[in-house]
């Protein structure tokens, strides 16, 4: 009974009140699969396990990486020699 319009990102949901009730059921049921989290039945959070939630910071990374090289698509490089590099060091 989610509010119109309102998309739950998980396979599992539970209430705030369940949450409070049996918080370790719910997250030892994070560690398979996303949860989302409901007050009066409109999402409120989305509980994931830590390897999950360092998949999507590293997915994030590469889109902020592949962004950056189509911003420099087309940029003219500079050509350098190792010599040239380290000559500063």
């Amino acid at each position: 009974m989610n509010h119109v319009g309102q998309r739950v990102e998980a396979d599992l949901a539970v209430s705030i009140t369940e949450l409070k009730q049996n918080a370790n059921a719910v997250f030892k049921a994070a560690e398979m699969q996303s949860v989302a989290v409901l007050n009066h039945n409109k999402v409120i959070g989305y509980i994931v396990s830590p390897e999950a939630w360092e998949g999507i910071l590293e997915s994030l990374d590469n889109l902020t990486i592949l962004e950056m090289l189509e911003e420099q698509k087309g940029e003219e490089g500079i050509r350098v020699s190792i010599d040239d590099l380290q000559s500063d060091i």
